[in-house]
């Protein structure tokens, strides 16, 4: 899964968006209410520590299960922890690839999310270099 720095920053020009304090059903409707919440911006919601975090434009489908698509941004902290079953942004072979940080047999790899394609698990070696962690992903659909 190839990935691109994005060049220009993700701001929502700077301004916070109003939001909804009930949840929304993705399965049966339920009534409208009125409950808004004061207001939240979802760049600085997503981004906990703006040192720290860069964003990346995904290529590819490797990680369809855990919702993240070709085209998203995803957002990644380079201060993150580590952690076995966390996404993560890696440096192997001088390639940058997203991909799930797992271990089996006392050996660290890079294991795909998407069940409807055949990609291979990367082991890591002692040159690879885990970049950072996924701290979110942004995604935009066509509203025209």
């Amino acid at each position: 899964m190839p990935l691109h720095p994005i060049d220009q920053p993700v701001i929502a020009e700077g301004q916070p968006m109003r939001f909804v304090r009930m949840t929304v059903s993705a399965g049966f409707p339920s009534p409208a209410a009125d409950d808004l919440e004061d207001e939240i911006d979802p760049i600085a919601w997503v981004v906990r520590r703006p040192a720290s975090t860069f964003w990346w434009r995904v290529e590819g489908d490797c990680l369809w299960d855990v919702g993240i698509r070709d085209g998203d941004l995803i957002a990644v902290d380079r201060d993150g922890k580590r952690r076995l079953g966390r996404a993560v942004l890696a440096v192997i072979d001088g390639e940058v690839t997203a991909k799930i940080l797992r271990r089996r047999n006392d050996r660290y790899y890079l294991a795909p999310a998407n069940s409807a394609e055949d990609f291979p698990d990367v082991e890591l070696t002692p040159d690879s270099e885990i970049w950072g962690v996924l701290a979110g992903v942004v995604r935009r659909y066509e509203l025209e």
